[in-house]
């Protein structure tokens, strides 16, 4: 990325005499389709690995397991969003012939992330790991929403991207406090949590339904606005050029809803419900300082699942001015398609 950004001042510098990196100026530049292509591969290539998308996502589970909870919230919360807005603010703005040409192919990579990993969290059983590929499978219906280009699935993905930091954020939360009691992640260790700690249980039960995307909740919120943005553009695009590919990937993401829900209720199951077999029972409930903590958590999650308008009103500009930038573009590419 950083020698993609030199190469970009430096074209500024050729074609205005000023050599900049500001924004404003870089975004106005006048560049052919095949230095947008490969400098749009540059930052995307960057960016893929910070979300993550597949197959540059191996680094994030083990990142996760090694690191402390605090580390672990604020990878998942903040961190991981950085790879997501540096598409919606740099990549794609800056070269929107590129991005244009290459959104079929950005769109097939979210699916494939959506769908590896749910399937990923379906079979692991280190309880840290499940919520790591969860964020692999629900970042990729941000980039999904995002390779879109329609305002209500790129309103969806940033809804989304807020949605899976109190949602992924709360269930790393959650899982430092039972290894804080328990001092193991393996799931198999544990069992009937909602006989022993009711509270946790509940707590987690709502970040559960808010991650598998329950109405009411966030989760629903973001994934609802992505695939019906992301279907109803694809469906347009279809009948006015006969591309299926889009329509294609926007109908195969809804069954990245369904996995979802098949590896959180899962977890779930397993980990609260059955034979109690806490590794060391009897365990104390949460005290006041995670309650608060939590509560804090699952009342922003409510928040924007019941009442999302205020933030959508906030990103409408945003999410509009980004499309209009990217559809405006003429593609031209030698009469490549």
């Amino acid at each position: 990325m950083l020698a993609a950004v030199i190469w970009l001042a430096r074209a500024g510098h050729e074609e205005t005499g000023v050599l900049s990196f500001a924004f404003e100026d870089l975004l106005r530049l006048d560049l052919s389709f095949g230095a947008q292509a490969i400098l749009f591969g540059a930052f995307s290539l960057a960016f893929a690995i910070k979300v993550p998308m597949v197959p540059l996502h191996t680094w994030l589970p083990d990142a996760h397991v090694e690191a402390p909870t605090a580390g672990s919230v604020i990878l998942a919360g903040v961190l991981l969003k950085m790879g997501t807005y540096g598409f919606v603010k740099l990549g794609i703005p800056l070269f929107p012939e590129a991005a244009r040409a290459f959104a079929p192919a950005l769109m097939v990579l979210a699916v494939v992330g959506i769908l590896y990993g749910a399937c990923l969290a379906l079979v692991q059983t280190d309880i840290k790991k499940i919520v790591a590929y969860s964020s692999i499978s629900h970042l990729g219906y941000v980039m999904l929403g995002l390779a879109s280009l329609d305002l209500m699935a790129v309103q969806g993905a940033m809804i989304q991207m807020v949605s899976h930091g109190l949602v992924a954020g709360g269930l790393f939360l959650m899982v430092g406090m039972i290894y804080e009691r328990c001092h193991t992640r393996e799931l198999a260790a544990y069992g009937g949590l909602a006989k022993a700690l009711p509270v946790f249980s509940v707590f987690f039960m709502i970040l559960t339904l808010a991650s598998i995307g329950l109405p009411t909740t966030s989760g629903f919120t973001g994934e609802l606005m992505i695939l019906l943005g992301s279907f109803t553009e694809s469906w347009r695009v279809y009948r006015e050029t006969g591309a299926a590919l889009p329509l294609a990937m926007s109908a195969t993401a809804v069954a990245g809803v369904a996995l979802g829900a098949l590896y959180m209720l899962w977890f779930a199951e397993r980990f609260l419900f059955g034979a109690v077999k806490s590794p060391h029972a009897p365990l104390a409930d949460l005290n006041r300082r995670e309650k608060l903590v939590l509560t804090a958590v699952a009342a922003a999650i409510f928040w924007i699942g019941l009442y999302p308008q205020p933030l959508l009103e906030k990103t409408e500009p945003a999410a509009r001015h980004y499309i209009e930038l990217v559809k405006a573009a003429q593609v031209d590419d030698g009469g490549a398609p």
